[in-house]
């Protein structure tokens, strides 16, 4: 099986995209976080830790926060801390140890971990030898397994080629770098003055440091983009050749990040606009050769995500499209949150709580949420639409035991006009396929399956950005 081509009319996209520009989640999870309660507390996270019935085979993957930034791009919405005050990142390190080893004490059945992530934040903001003593911290409480999947998220501004060093020392071996867009005057509106030169010096001394994947991250709908200007700035994004490219729709959430209130004055681009900038990067990204893994995410045909998705093994979490299916989600730091089998965990935000919480207990858990069946079901379908743009109602049913059109035949009518529209088809035991122009709007179609959404929706609060 090959991966499913994206061949649609932009013509006809144009057409009905604006109609689907609705607000709505990005579906790392279900029920998403807005759901979560402080009534799951720590004591739920250390039992959720200690479930003993779990395979000794089954794999963990770790994620590790490190929320520190030396200086705030106006775009971000991303829980971090603006410092120039490296002191703050020992601290935080001898915090973390604790946690990390709270953790592992509350875990029952320990197990190699396949995969690792650090993300921010700017993990870089740690120096090199900070690097080196994270990554012991982890390695000895969860060891790796030799074949592991080790990456991190970099800011090309303030990461050295010590960093490099010390990065492969540690095992890392898939690298993610900010880019947003190479425009300078998009770059000073958004407080993010990164040169061409600066992300293609890291990009070459990572390949030839030995780094397997380089992944770049750009961001559509910034003040002062154009189509024109874009056009440039993917000209050269295509010249380096990332393995791995995540295109991002500027999330306008003015109520999260009070920066970007001044983006109103500063040439936002009109929903027209940001759709074609949408529109031509994905055609161009095509035409060079990369598949559309799904929702904003491309990738090389030999790379590991494109053979998950024509396995059918593709996956997503709090980390993006994953290839490692079933696997728990453990997070360390602030704001850090954990995917396991019956639940989800999240710590305090904030650094100064979080520290505090962890100095008492060990843990700093601050809200989650405990799965009901239905929530385990409605998780499944939403996951095979994200990442496999397919329903198949007979592996429904061999999962649930139940028929997939009837449990849902409330959500199928409300999708009847998706599928009017052409983003789906509907068969008559209720199996769906995404068709080209539904891949884009998958979250819209994912959004009939979601049992909380409608009164998330009448509360009037704003919790989501845009699908488009």
């Amino acid at each position: 099986m090959s991966a499913p081509m994206l061949d649609i009319d932009l013509e006809y996209a144009e057409s009905i995209l604006e109609r689907y520009d609705t607000s709505g989640p990005r579906y790392t999870s279900y029920p998403t976080a807005p759901v979560w309660t402080e009534a799951y507390g720590i004591a739920d996270y250390r039992n959720e830790l200690g479930r003993t019935d779990v395979d000794l085979q089954d794999a963990l993957s770790l994620y590790v926060h490190v929320p520190f930034c030396r200086s705030l791009c106006h775009f971000c919405a991303c829980n971090r801390v603006i410092t120039k005050d490296v002191s703050r990142a020992a601290e935080y390190l001898d915090v973390l140890e604790r946690e990390i080893a709270a953790v592992r004490k509350s875990v029952s059945v320990p197990r190699l971990a396949t995969q690792q992530h650090w993300g921010g934040g700017t993990p870089t903001y740690l120096n090199p030898d900070q690097i080196r003593r994270l990554s012991g911290m982890l390695r000895d409480a969860f060891p790796m397994r030799a074949d592991a999947e080790i990456s991190i998220e970099v800011d090309p501004r303030t990461t050295t080629p010590q960093h490099i060093e010390a990065l492969r020392e540690c095992g890392f071996n898939r690298i993610s770098m900010g880019v947003q867009d190479f425009d300078p005057a998009v770059q000073e509106a958004v407080h993010r003055i990164q040169p061409v030169e600066m992300t293609r010096d890291l990009t070459h001394l990572a390949r030839k440091s030995g780094f397997v994947s380089v992944n770049y991250d750009l961001i559509y709908g910034l003040p002062f983009q154009s189509e024109a200007s874009f056009e440039k700035t993917l000209d050269t994004v295509l010249d380096l050749a990332p393995d791995r490219l995540a295109l991002y729709s500027y999330a306008h959430v003015t109520w999260k990040a009070k920066q970007q209130r001044g983006f109103e004055r500063k040439d936002l681009p009109d929903s027209h606009t940001k759709l074609r900038l949408m529109l031509r990067a994905i055609r161009r990204f095509l035409d060079a050769g990369y598949v559309y893994i799904g929702l904003d995410h491309f990738a090389r045909p030999e790379d590991e995500l494109t053979h998950a998705l024509q396995n059918r093994t593709l996956r997503r979490n709090f980390m993006g499209h994953t290839t490692q299916d079933g696997v728990e989600l453990i997070g360390f730091g602030s704001s850090a949150i954990s995917e396991l089998r019956g639940s989800y965990a999240q710590s305090q935000r904030d650094v100064g709580p979080w520290q505090a919480a962890v100095h008492a207990t060990g843990l700093a858990t601050m809200r989650g949420h405990r799965l009901s069946p239905e929530d385990v079901q409605r998780r499944w379908v939403i996951s095979r639409l994200i990442c496999l743009g397919e329903i198949r109602a007979d592996e429904y049913r061999a999962e649930f035991g139940e028929g997939f059109a009837s449990h849902y035949a409330a959500e199928l009518r409300v999708l009847e006009s998706a599928a009017r529209d052409g983003l789906i088809e509907i068969s008559s035991d209720g199996s769906l396929q995404v068709l080209p122009i539904g891949r884009l709007l998958v979250r819209n179609i994912a959004m009939a399956f979601d049992a909380y959404l409608t009164d998330q929706q009448r509360s009037g609060e704003q919790l989501f950005s845009k699908t488009v």
